[in-house]
């Protein structure tokens, strides 16, 4: 190291070592063996070498099993106010550059992968909507909320307010508790309706960032969703889990000649419904509040192939490695049982968010159904997330979503 910096050292097994060589930026606690210094929640360490070698500095979470998350691999970071603001721009700059007309909806901030560990910002045109995983992050908000509304602004962006959705459980391994609502900005009152309006690929939203999944909407399938769009013309389609309507939306704007799109929750069928009258699409569209696992084997008992488009965007089926095989088969019944029900020739759009089941894991899946359904698939397209959800090399998790578009023949 070049300068002595002040911060405590925690000293890490060689396995700890090559994993953040390998540009990996967490330290879990179990790989710490010496600690130099009183370690305090939220402050900053430095990790080392088991001969003393620099390997970075980052954020202490002194509840969780991941002790110490990267920020800097530079020994001549100063981690003050210029270096934060910093950080925000570059993100942001980013974001304009490869975003382009989109950054009006978009991820502004994606955790590990925009090197703030544990926040998640997402932009819905005048709201910005946070999620705050870690302890580091949390005690940091009130830096890092109002300069990156300052940031936005000074860019002539239209920014109300922003909304906190910390209603999450992985906050209590941080020690943090769960809860939800609005982020008070220095001097501003928040706005009145926790309800804002998008436009994405052409088509209007109505977003409720209180209330509506995650932080409100999902991001990172846009441009699936303009592929979708691209291959819906004159076809009958049927969007599985359609959430407030988005992949189903896209299809009927994109020519479909009539879409179905199915979610078990009542209020995100509702939320669609509305969606669909906002973009004059409802007389080409119906909606069903039903079980996806019992409506597929119910129309194929029916007989018949009602539908030559089915999209499957279903929620993650496992957030653990341990329940992995459990969620395969999960993805496997969807999959077998949506490519028994389309007709030869037939398109299949299916993909899976989950980190864990990973583009191995699901491609295995995919071919296991293939076979059971007693089909064959031609791949059309092969995609994954958006680009304001960068994926970091060296990172896996942040390389979660497979999307694939087949023909079923």
């Amino acid at each position: 190291m070049k300068q002595e910096r002040g911060f405590i050292r925690y000293t890490v097994t060689k396995k700890a070592e090559a994993a953040l060589a390998g540009g990996h930026p967490w330290v879990y606690a179990e790989e710490i063996t010496d600690v130099q210094g009183e370690p305090e929640n939220g402050g900053l360490a430095d990790v080392i070498s088991q001969k003393g070698k620099y390997l970075g500095t980052g954020l202490i979470s002194l509840a969780s099993k991941i002790r110490v998350r990267i920020l800097s691999r530079n020994a001549n970071d100063r981690f003050d106010e210029a270096f934060w603001e910093r950080r925000l721009r570059y993100a942001w700059a980013y974001r304009r550059q490869v975003m382009g007309d989109d950054k009006d909806c978009c991820r502004l901030i994606f955790g590990e992968a925009d090197q703030f560990p544990g926040l998640t910002v997402d932009r819905f045109h005048n709201l910005l909507v946070t999620q705050t995983l870690s302890y580091g992050m949390e005690i940091r908000k009130d830096l890092l909320f109002p300069m990156l509304v300052k940031i936005l602004r000074e860019d002539g962006e239209e920014i109300d307010g922003i909304f906190e959705r910390n209603d999450v459980a992985l906050r209590v391994h941080e020690g943090l508790a769960e809860g939800k609502g609005w982020y008070r900005l220095p001097g501003e009152e928040p706005p009145a309706s926790p309800v804002t309006e998008i436009c994405e690929n052409g088509i209007r939203y109505k977003v409720d960032v209180e209330n509506g999944q995650k932080t409100g909407f999902f991001l990172d399938q846009k441009y699936n969703r303009q592929a979708v769009a691209r291959l819906s013309k004159g076809l009958r389609v049927l969007d599985c889990f359609t959430h407030t309507g988005s992949f189903a939306f896209n299809a009927a704007a994109g020519g479909a000649a009539h879409v179905t799109a199915v979610d078990v929750s009542e209020s995100a069928v509702e939320m669609a419904r509305e969606n669909a009258a906002l973009n004059g699409l409802a007389e080409k569209m119906d909606f069903l509040c039903e079980d996806v696992f019992d409506l597929l084997p119910r129309l194929a008992e029916k007989g018949g192939t009602p539908y030559d488009f089915i999209i499957l965007d279903p929620p993650a089926f496992t957030k653990s490695r341990k329940t992995l095989p459990n969620a395969l088969r999960g993805y496997k019944e969807i999959n077998s049982r949506a490519m028994r029900l389309l007709p030869r020739g037939g398109y299949l759009a299916t993909c899976s968010c989950s980190h864990f089941a990973d583009e191995t894991h699901f491609k295995a899946m995919l071919k296991d159904a293939a076979a059971e359904a007693g089909v064959s698939l031609r791949q059309i397209e092969g995609r994954q997330q958006a680009a304001d959800h960068p994926i970091l090399w060296g990172v896996p998790e942040t390389d979660y979503l497979k999307f694939f578009i087949f023909q079923v023949v």
